[in-house]
């Protein structure tokens, strides 16, 4: 099983409105993630979108239909099409979401949330390690946002995740935003779920914007608020340099309005890391 590769730098996702200017290769980032899903076909203009961007930046892989806690185990003509998609591309990494989606008969297309039971660890860990194997390769898992928990919890989502870290030998794609809205929707400390993980296995920083309000929305729509850019600069003093990626998928602004963000990232991380120095 390959493992991940040592990589930071600083990304956008890779969305229609700004095909263009990625396939010339005019865009000054370091990597660009894709959303799996899109580009898991057997031809026609995304994947030709895709080829010609992977010809000029190193491309993440990023899905949201493994659900490796659905108690009907993997779907293995998924993965082997995610498979066919990495052997195309050669990813510098493929990750997904702690979470199901599906049931044997219906998929939700939603991040749908877990019990954090020794149950659903059993389901998630036997299912990763099912993937890695199938896929060759390890994953990334990313923290959902959450809306809802359960009565029946037996630990927090950070001793979840740092279990399946352990049990798995995979590794994690730290959404700070989701840390940020889990920890308001349901009265927790953000600093408490960054201590709790480990972060040597971080390999990989989202950062979005959500929609406020009694719970906050995980919408991926507007600019990541002041509190987000504030964990996110004690996250990457603990984490170190990790590729760090803006992620905007409605209300798509012009890609320089996204470059600026991102741009503010960068000074975050470079301060951080003149301080450590």
């Amino acid at each position: 099983m390959s493992g991940i590769p040592s990589f930071h730098g600083f990304g956008l996702g890779l969305r229609r409105p700004h095909y263009s200017a990625f396939m010339a290769g005019d865009v000054p980032v370091d990597f660009i993630e894709i959303i799996s899903e899109n580009y898991m076909v057997d031809g026609g203009r995304p994947l030709a979108v895709l080829d010609a961007v992977r010809e000029r930046y190193p491309v993440a892989m990023h899905g949201v239909s493994l659900s490796v806690g659905s108690a009907q185990g993997v779907d293995w003509d998924y993965l082997a099409r995610l498979k066919a998609l990495a052997e195309r591309i050669e990813p510098l990494w493929m990750s997904d979401h702690l979470c199901w989606t599906r049931t044997s008969a219906h998929n939700s297309h939603d991040l749908l949330p877990l019990p954090y039971t020794a149950e659903a660890l059993d389901v998630v860990c036997a299912n990763l390690a099912r993937a890695q194997d199938a896929l060759g390769r390890e994953l990334l898992l990313e923290n959902p946002s959450s809306y809802c928990s359960f009565p029946d919890d037996e630990m927090a989502e950070w001793e979840f995740l740092s279990e399946v870290c352990r049990r798995t030998g995979c590794h994690l794609l730290l959404d700070v935003n989701n840390v940020y809205v889990s920890a308001r929707n349901h009265g927790f400390a953000a600093d408490d779920f960054l201590a709790g993980i480990p972060m040597e296995r971080v390999r990989q920083i989202h950062l979005a914007g959500h929609t406020p309000g009694a719970i906050l929305i995980d919408t991926h729509d507007r600019e990541v608020c002041d509190d987000v850019w504030a964990l996110y600069a004690e996250a990457i003093a603990m984490t170190g340099p990790v590729a760090t990626m803006i992620e905007r998928d409605d209300a798509i602004p012009p890609l320089p309005v996204l470059l600026a963000e991102l741009d503010v990232a960068r000074d975050i991380a470079a301060q951080t890391e003149r301080r450590a120095a």
